[in-house]
């Protein structure tokens, strides 16, 4: 049986309600950061072979020289911006963790200390955004480490090639 999409879609906007403006901005860079993983996945598994098989088809000589350098500046592509949309995962987290305390801080200092809502309220709008932003950071590290070794192997790799021929 299929998940209500209503459901789904109160929960999410609820999600986002709870952990605060800065949720909307993790989503935009989360957004940016999965974009070019699914990219560099792409090109791991369907670009990169067919263009190996073109390159190691080609004659010695300076048009298999441009390709392996093309190759070479492809597979290092979009990591090191991968690697900073990681980086800047968790800091907006934690952005949304302060701002989430100042709304906390001034909710209490409105209303006192005796409605626990207000306050469990508050404490999510601090905690979500550092949950959202680990999570992001965590899981675009796993695939980041897998491609930026495999692109490392696949440079070593036409090195050597490069030098033989």
């Amino acid at each position: 049986m299929l998940p209500d999409l209503a459901q789904f879609e109160a929960a999410l906007t609820g999600f986002f309600n709870a952990g605060g403006p800065v949720l909307w901005a993790l989503l935009l860079v989360s957004l940016v950061l999965w974009m070019l993983l699914l990219e560099r996945l792409w090109f791991r598994w369907v670009d990169f072979p067919r263009r190996i098989r073109r390159y190691r088809d080609l004659p010695a000589g300076g048009q298999r020289r441009l390709s392996r350098a093309d190759l070479l500046l492809d597979l290092q592509s979009a990591l090191p911006l991968i690697r900073t949309l990681i980086a800047l995962c968790p800091l907006i987290g934690l952005l949304g963790t302060v701002t989430g305390m100042i709304h906390l801080f001034d909710t209490l200092a409105l209303n006192g200390t005796g409605n626990p809502r207000l306050m469990a309220a508050g404490v999510a709008r601090a905690t979500l955004p550092t949950l959202a932003g680990m999570v992001m950071a965590v899981s675009g590290l796993l695939i980041w480490n897998r491609l930026a070794r495999w692109s490392q192997l696949q440079r070593t790799r036409l090195d050597i090639t490069g030098a033989r021929g």
